[in-house]
């Protein structure tokens, strides 16, 4: 398995459709900062990321700082770091005065419907809600905007189809159909990522884990440690893994990642252990043993380096499982 598919199948993402729009020409809609939408869209989240799909018609996005970009049907859009935006029938307008954004998104997802009566466009928001140390890894070094367009691949054509119905289904009365958009909302995020790393994969300039997960040299050996965590990896051992010298896979991994491999083996096993934490009454010695540690104690002490907390302390506080029968 891949890095990126391990990572995802191992940590905890939450998302949802809050937002389904149909605006007319001349439209501008505005979306806050991330750090200010996530109280209100996931309160126990430590990181939101804010996507928009368009299903019909165009538009543009604005951002501070960025040329406004063209968007059509079929196109994808996540914001890495969060930042405020604007969605608009064309760049200057200001945007629309209305409710505010607690009052939208007491019933989800939200029909929104407005504008000046001309040329329609349909567009879907969405959330996904995760670990804050996760989304810094995966996001790490992408660019303000992210955009592709699902259309071109086999996975998106299903998957638009699929919001479609979905929608449909979460205003009838049948129960389920906030479920069905939720792990929608997940899977469309994912395919975005997995679209624009395909699309970047020549692009030499590019850093981040994302670019390491597609490197030939950082993949293999991010594969390997995501493939076996609680191995006693050494550089050497990886750099076997990765068909390559210790000093290749080191400098090449520290340009792309912006850690040294045996840092980020350390970081991987603390996201490992907090999720593990959260998601099971799993005793620590345990837990240490599957994230690399030979005893509790040395995991409680890399614990608490890089938390703050003894693991004890953490698990009161995040905890969602149930308690044992």
């Amino acid at each position: 398995m891949d890095a990126l598919s391990e990572t995802l199948r191992v940590v905890r993402l939450v998302g949802a459709i809050f937002i389904h729009g149909r605006f007319t020409a001349p439209w501008c809609y505005q979306s806050p900062h991330a750090d200010t939408a996530a109280p209100l869209l996931e309160p126990s989240a430590e990181r939101v990321v804010i996507f928009h799909m368009i299903t019909d018609g165009e538009c543009f996005v604005e951002i501070d700082g960025v040329a406004p970009t063209h968007l059509i049907a079929g196109d994808a859009i996540i914001f890495p770091m969060g930042h405020a935006h604007l969605m608009t029938s064309q760049p200057g307008l200001a945007p629309a005065s209305g409710a505010r954004l607690d009052e939208v998104l007491s019933r989800r997802p939200r029909l929104l419907a407005y504008g000046g009566g001309g040329a329609t466009t349909r567009l879907i928001c969405g959330y996904l809600a995760c670990d804050a140390r996760l989304a810094q890894m995966l996001l790490s070094g992408l660019p303000p905007l992210v955009r592709v367009n699902v259309r071109g691949s086999n996975a998106g054509v299903w998957l638009e189809a699929s919001l479609r119905y979905a929608l449909a289904e979460a205003r009838s009365p049948r129960p389920g159909g906030a479920g069905v958009l939720a792990k929608l909302a997940e899977v469309l995020f994912i395919e975005v990522l997995r679209i624009y790393m395909n699309e970047q994969h020549d692009e030499r300039s590019l850093t981040g884990w994302l670019a390491g997960v597609s490197d030939r040299i950082v993949g293999a050996a991010l594969k390997a440690m995501h493939a076996n965590p609680a191995h006693a990896w050494t550089l050497e051992e990886l750099a076997r893994s990765a068909v390559t010298s210790r000093s290749v896979l080191a400098e090449r991994f520290q340009f792309l990642v912006g850690s040294s491999p045996m840092q980020y083996l350390a970081q991987w096993r603390m996201l490992l252990a907090t999720n593990l934490l959260r998601r099971s009454n799993a005793p620590l010695a345990r837990i240490a043993e599957e994230v690399g540690y030979q005893t509790d104690t040395a995991f409680s002490r890399a614990f608490r380096r890089e938390y703050g907390l003894p693991p004890a302390t953490w698990r009161r506080n995040h905890s969602t499982s149930s308690p044992s029968h």
